[in-house]
């Protein structure tokens, strides 16, 4: 290619390039759950309106999705949605109870359930695909992420998440009746992380398609589980989903909380990403990973309350680990908490783009 024709070649961006292990001038970073409750402009917006409504409102999506991006300076927007919508949307019977979170009127016990399970299919999601249109072409408006343009994550939630909410009815701290059903009915498990896998990795496919650049596969209540356990009844299933979506071409991240014991097992998955909360160092975690996957995170989201001097010091830590893994984007090692400083926030963007642009010491 001529030289000429060759700089007029834009770049992919910061965070596509060190999800491939390429050099980056700085660091990507942007921020889990960035988009929502710590921004009072958010806050405005929401009011009166239910966590699924505004989900499936297109103006709502676009504006509340954008808001960090343009608040934040990140160099990565995340589609706003919840890991249940693709669920509500193939006629389970379920809501965002606030204070609570999912809660699914009737819970999932014998084979019979299993044909509440329809396929998801892109018209019952249109206003998810109008979203993420509408988003694609605010954000190439954009400069930013080293004039690539700041890309658009898509996610769903990871099998084994959806099904404990299926199978506990919501919200649970030991996953009791979800276990219990994993090992007493192994071949209903099965079949229930089947169906949910083939409408995860569908609903990925959906924002893909509209214009996602990179996906994230969120497997909340993962880390509940033993590495054994995991390979026999889970991995199979978060397998599938990405596979599903390998030949998309686009970047699949895998997030799980407290699943230091399991980051190898979720990196063979299929992740090209994995990643990892504030109990693992990213030294370490690479070292139980393995060469071939980079590293998202991961500094402890509660840190974000102490004084702007110990953020910035955290923040060089977990920057100075991740230079063991071939590539990094920073996040914190799990949501924004609501309560947080959104200044504190703009503040740790700026610290991680100028500290991760010198070279190590």
């Amino acid at each position: 290619m001529p030289a000429a024709d060759a700089a007029a070649v834009p770049a992919d961006p910061l965070l596509l390039r060190a999800a491939r292990g390429e050099p980056v001038p700085h660091l990507p970073v942007w921020f889990m759950r960035q988009a929502g409750r710590s921004l009072p402009e958010y806050r405005a917006l929401r009011e009166g309106v239910a966590m699924l409504d505004s989900c499936m409102r297109p103006d709502l999506v676009v504006e509340i999705t954008m808001q960090p991006v343009r608040r934040h300076g990140v160099d990565a927007a995340i589609l706003f949605s919840d890991i249940v919508l693709p669920l509500k949307a193939v006629g389970v019977d379920l809501d965002i109870v606030p204070g609570t979170g999912p809660v699914v009127a009737e819970r999932f016990t014998t084979p019979r359930d299993l044909e509440r399970l329809r396929p998801l299919q892109s018209e019952d999601v249109a206003y998810v695909s109008a979203a993420v249109r509408e988003l694609v072409a605010q954000l190439a408006q954009l400069r930013g992420a080293e004039d690539g343009g700041v890309p658009l994550i898509g996610f769903a939630g990871a099998p084994f998440t959806l099904a404990s909410y299926l199978v506990e009815g919501g919200p649970s701290k030991d996953h009791a009746r979800t276990k219990a059903l994993m090992h007493g009915e192994p071949d209903l498990w099965h079949a229930l992380l089947s169906r949910l896998a083939a409408i995860a990795g569908a609903f990925l496919r959906v924002q893909v398609e509209a214009g996602a650049r990179a996906v994230q596969l969120f497997d909340s209540w993962a880390g509940a589980l033993s590495p054994s356990d995991y390979l026999r009844f889970v991995q199979p299933h978060s397998a599938s989903v990405l596979a599903g979506v390998a030949d998309l071409g686009v970047p699949r991240i895998h997030f799980g909380v407290g699943t230091g014991e399991l980051l190898a097992l979720m990196g063979d998955a299929g992740a090209d990403v994995v990643g990892v909360d504030w109990r693992v160092p990213l030294d370490e975690a690479a070292r139980r990973i393995g060469p071939g996957n980079a590293l998202q995170g991961n500094l402890d989201p509660a840190l974000l309350f102490a004084p702007a001097e110990i953020v910035h010091a955290e923040a060089a830590k977990a920057i100075d680990a991740g230079r063991a893994a071939p590539g990094h984007i920073f996040n914190l090692g799990h949501g924004v908490h609501p309560a947080t400083d959104p200044d504190a926030l703009t503040r740790l963007v700026d610290f991680v783009h100028d500290y991760s642009a010198q070279p190590p010491a």
